[in-house]
C-alpha cells in the first residue's frame, strides 16, 4: 500500500462519519414530497459546530477527489 492510498483510506473514513455526524435537514422522505416541511429550502445559516461540520465535510471532499485523481494519473 502506498502512502496516497493510505491518506485516501483515512480521508474516506473521516469522510463517511463526518457525514453521518451532520444535522437531519427534512425531517422525513415523505414530508419533501408532499411538501410538508416548509422551512426545507429557507436560507438558514449555520452556526457553530454545524458551520464547522460543513466545511470540514467540504474539504474532505475535495481532498478526497483530488486524492483519488492522483492515484489514477499515478
Amino acid at each position: 500500500m502506498t502512502v496516497f492510498e493510505v491518506i485516501l483510506l483515512v480521508v474516506s473514513v473521516l469522510l463517511i462519519a463526518i457525514v453521518l455526524l451532520q444535522s437531519n435537514k427534512a425531517t422525513d422522505g415523505s414530508g419533501i414530497i408532499t411538501g410538508g416541511n416548509q422551512e426545507l429550502f429557507q436560507n438558514m445559516k449555520e452556526r457553530g459546530f454545524e458551520l464547522f461540520i460543513s466545511r470540514f465535510t467540504l474539504v474532505l471532499g475535495i481532498l478526497f477527489f483530488v486524492i483519488s485523481l492522483a492515484l489514477f494519473l499515478i
